[in-house]
């Protein structure tokens, strides 16, 4: 269909004629749609049998290490990334040592040698 063809169509005709093309265009997308949806069925079914009850195992509680001197709430276990305090902290020229929470928390998991 050319250019001119839809010029020279009336208004009732332009109007079937998008009704048509709404309707196979709606057709063809609930059929990609069914393709998707049966792929991602088989994906997720793959998923399960490889790893039916896949849980992550437990992790111990980590017990805070370092400690905000200017607020003893704010503790740190030196894991993960940084919080704020931490990062301004040393970026202000002190070293983490000088953070550390004396005590047991510390010294467990620390081997004598």
């Amino acid at each position: 269909m050319e250019g001119n063809d839809l010029k020279s169509m009336s208004s009732d005709e332009l109007w079937e004629l998008y009704e048509d093309v709404a309707a196979k265009l709606a057709g063809k997308i609930s059929a990609e749609k069914a393709i998707l949806e049966e792929r991602l069925r088989k994906i997720e079914s793959a998923a399960q049998v490889t790893r039916p009850n896949a849980m992550r195992r437990p992790y111990p509680k980590v017990l805070p290490k370092y400690q905000n001197p200017k607020n003893p709430a704010e503790r740190w276990s030196g894991r993960g990334k940084q919080p704020l305090w931490v990062k301004i902290q040393l970026q202000a020229g002190k070293k983490l040592d000088r953070f550390l929470i004396a005590g047991p928390s510390v010294l467990k998991g620390r081997r004598a040698g």
